[in-house]
């Protein structure tokens, strides 16, 4: 037994690489290694792979159509009852009469190959082009998929560092108000405070506990996004390990549209759609010219009235054909002109969405530059009023120590400390979300991984 199990430890550490290779790394995670990860085992991404293979097997297949093409037949005929003519009766010297004869076998067998090969078809060629333009369109739709991806998981990493910081503001919150009411608790039974101002500072802290309880529901939410984006089982968990200001992209002068683009991943995927749905144009238009093909048949038969196809003494009756086949299309009833105007239709419409991205694109950049440049200048303006609030919160505190401030001024500058220190949390979190939709912008997402 101890044998068996040393041979199954030995067995399972063996296969341990494959196994740690569906598991983030232990410890924090960072958001590379977050996006790393998910790029690895995000299932929409290994979709697309599975398209991407696809993909070279159609190629595979249109070459497989110029190939060769082999066939084999078989038959086997019986005739319990064989058809019957009536023959002159002249031609057996029985003038004016009909004569009955049956012709054939009780049984007939025959087999055969048929060999097909394509010489000149202009179809199959641009069929060649259209399946390559195929592996190039899939290839884009994984990159696309994977942007799509980055983008998410950065952001539900983002909102999560952000809900972290807020954690600390309110623990922060919390334990003030803590030791305020352990001195009102103290003062309250040595009868210098009273049991309201013990109960207001009770509520407020009770009010925060509430906040903190909403605040994880929040955070249970955000991290169950990022691990169903990354591919991680719900019930694994993980930890963040970057700081709230993880992106650090300067606020740009001016941007040129129409270069980035240019290199955007969605605009090359719409541009290699147009030449795949002009390809098939080109490919309608290519049923009009002739096409040209060489065949061949060998077969072989037999007839019997018994069944002894098996017999070797018995002959067996071959047959060899070999021939050139010349299609000409010459009249279809407008089929393929209709199909060529419905196939322009689908070239006219990626038309349409070029020119909508290129609107879209315009209006993100600059959508993400003045959020940016909005967001950077409120987290100044919320960073100074932090400070403000701190300082008069600190004011008011040594003021309500010395019995010269009620304590109804000291919670609500405690209040405006708070809001004053979400809202400048809340601004960071739109100045980050704004650089990572200006990287999307810019199709500089995989900027993140590098």
């Amino acid at each position: 037994m101890n044998k068996k199990l040393l041979l199954l430890a030995l067995t399972l550490l063996s296969f341990w690489p494959a196994f740690s290779q569906n598991v983030p790394p232990a410890g924090q995670l960072t958001l590379q290694e977050a996006i790393k990860f998910a790029l690895s085992n995000n299932e929409n991404i290994k979709k697309a792979a599975l398209d991407e293979q696809s993909a070279e097997y159609k190629i595979k297949e249109t070459k497989g159509s110029g190939l060769p093409q082999v066939s084999g037949t078989g038959q086997l005929n019986t005739f319990p009852a064989l058809a019957t003519q009536l023959l002159p009766g002249e031609l057996a010297g029985q003038p004016g009469t009909l004569i009955p004869v049956q012709f054939g076998t009780k049984y007939n067998v025959s087999g055969g190959l048929e060999l097909q090969q394509l010489l000149f078809s202009k179809s199959f060629f641009v069929g060649l082009e259209a399946a390559n333009t195929t592996r190039e369109l899939y290839a884009l739709r994984k990159q696309l998929s994977e942007e799509q991806i980055i983008y998410n998981v950065g952001s539900a990493y983002l909102q999560m560092l952000q809900t972290k910081e807020q954690f600390n503001t309110i623990d922060a919150n919390t334990k003030r108000l803590e030791q305020l009411e352990k001195i009102l608790t103290l003062q309250y039974k040595n009868d210098v405070a009273t049991k309201v101002q013990v109960n207001r500072v009770t509520v407020s802290k009770t009010n925060l506990e509430n906040q903190r309880q909403t605040l994880t529901a929040a955070y249970d939410q955000q991290k169950n996004a990022l691990k169903f984006f990354m591919g991680l089982p719900m019930n694994q968990d993980i930890q963040l390990a970057d700081s709230a200001n993880v992106l650090d992209e300067a606020v740009p002068v001016q941007d040129d549209a129409n270069a980035i683009l240019a290199d955007r991943i969605d605009f090359k995927l719409l541009t290699t759609q147009k030449s795949l749905y002009k390809l098939n144009v080109k490919n309608i238009q290519s049923r009009y010219y002739p096409s040209l093909s060489g065949f061949g048949n060998f077969s072989t038969n037999a007839q019997r009235n018994e069944f002894n196809f098996f017999d070797n003494s018995q002959p067996w009756f071959k047959a060899v054909t070999l021939g050139i086949r010349l299609n000409i299309p010459i009249f279809d009833g407008f089929q393929r002109r209709n199909q060529m105007r419905q196939a322009q239709i689908e070239v006219d419409k990626v038309d349409q969405d070029i020119q909508l991205l290129t609107r879209n694109t315009q209006m993100e950049l600059l959508n993400a530059n003045t959020q940016m440049k909005t967001s950077l200048s409120s987290i100044r303006a919320q960073e100074r009023n932090v400070e403000l609030a701190q300082e008069v919160y600190r004011n008011t505190n040594e003021l309500y120590k010395e019995g010269l401030s009620p304590l109804t001024e000291l919670l609500d500058t405690e209040v405006s400390l708070r809001e004053a220190q979400t809202n400048l949390n809340n601004e960071r979190l739109k100045y980050q979300l704004a650089q990572l939709t200006y990287l999307q912008a810019k199709g500089n997402l995989r900027t993140l991984i590098k």
